[in-house]
Order: C-alpha cells, then structure tokens, then sequence
C-alpha cells in the first residue's frame, strides 16, 4: 500500500513494481495504509483525512485485476487489518469518534463473515499495527507515536474458545 499516492502496487521479486488498483482516482484522497490478502483477494484498510470525518474509514476489497469495491464501512483511522483462521476480518482503529489523533480511544473490531461486528479490546493509546502470532494470539503495537523511542510497548491478546472477546496483557 502505498498510502501517499493512495494505490495498491504489486511489486514482484525482481523488482519491477506495478499499479494494481489506484484508490484515489474513485474514492479520492483517502490514504490507504494497510493491506490484508484473503481467498484471493486484497482488503485495504483507510487512515482518511484530517480532520477525520467520524465513520470516514473503509475496508476495500481488491481483486488482483484491480476491481476495487466497499467491504465495510464506519471505521475511524484504521492502521490494521488480519484474518483470523475462521475468517473474521480485525480492524485496527487508532482513533474512535474524534476527528484528531486521541491517546486511549484506539480498538480492534472483529468483522465475521456474516459482516457482525464486536469489538475485541479497546482504551488503546495510538495503536499502529497487529498481526496473529503462531501461538494464535493477537499482537498489538501501541504508543506507536508521539512518544520518545523506547515508548512503544505490544499488547498480546488471548482469546477464549467459546467466545471471542479478547483479554488484553501487557
């Protein structure tokens, strides 16, 4: 993702990189920041602009031929997007309901493939990034800006196996 042009590039393994889709010539400038690849297809998470508009966040869905539609919508600032193995799609947001950066607003929000929503933790402060760990937790970058190097700390979250709201430990 190459958010400061607002495209999605293919960049192959000798180096030749290409367009796969560019977001802003139909959405306008709304800063992709993250990518996910699932059944054959790309889900691409927006920053949006400042001031954030509430709900301004998308998920795009990307064939590899470049088709780009809407997946789901009302998201703020979103820096993540993973699938888990049951094919929940996790939106990290790292501002809900302000129109700036905000210290403690940040959360994961669970889309299952039915498209519910819950979100799996919240309160974070300036999350900037997750992925599944081989042990089937989820990791969470936070304090990811506006805090002196050394200032970052991830955040592991455990999931119950009859439900899926997660447990957050330090």
């Amino acid at each position: 993702v190459e958010a400061n042009h607002g495209e999605l590039d293919r960049i192959t393994s000798d180096g030749m990189v290409s367009r796969v889709v560019d977001v802003s010539a139909t959405y306008g400038h709304v800063v992709p920041t993250v990518s996910a690849f699932h059944d054959g297809n790309f889900y691409v998470g927006n920053l949006d602009t400042f001031p954030a508009p509430h709900g301004g966040s998308r998920i795009f869905k990307v064939t590899p031929g470049g088709q780009i539609s809407i997946f789901a919508e009302g998201f703020n600032m979103i820096l993540g997007v993973v699938f888990d193995q049951m094919c929940g799609l996790y939106v990290l947001e790292t501002t809900t309901n302000n129109p700036f950066p905000t210290p403690g607003t940040g959360d994961v929000v669970r889309i299952d493939p039915s498209g519910s929503r819950q979100i799996i933790t919240s309160g974070l402060t300036f999350p900037t990034g997750m992925t599944f760990g081989p042990d089937g937790k989820l990791y969470i970058s936070t304090n990811g800006f506006g805090f002196p190097p050394g200032g970052g700390s991830i955040l592991q979250v455990s999931f119950k196996c009859d439900e899926i709201k997660g447990e957050v430990q330090k």
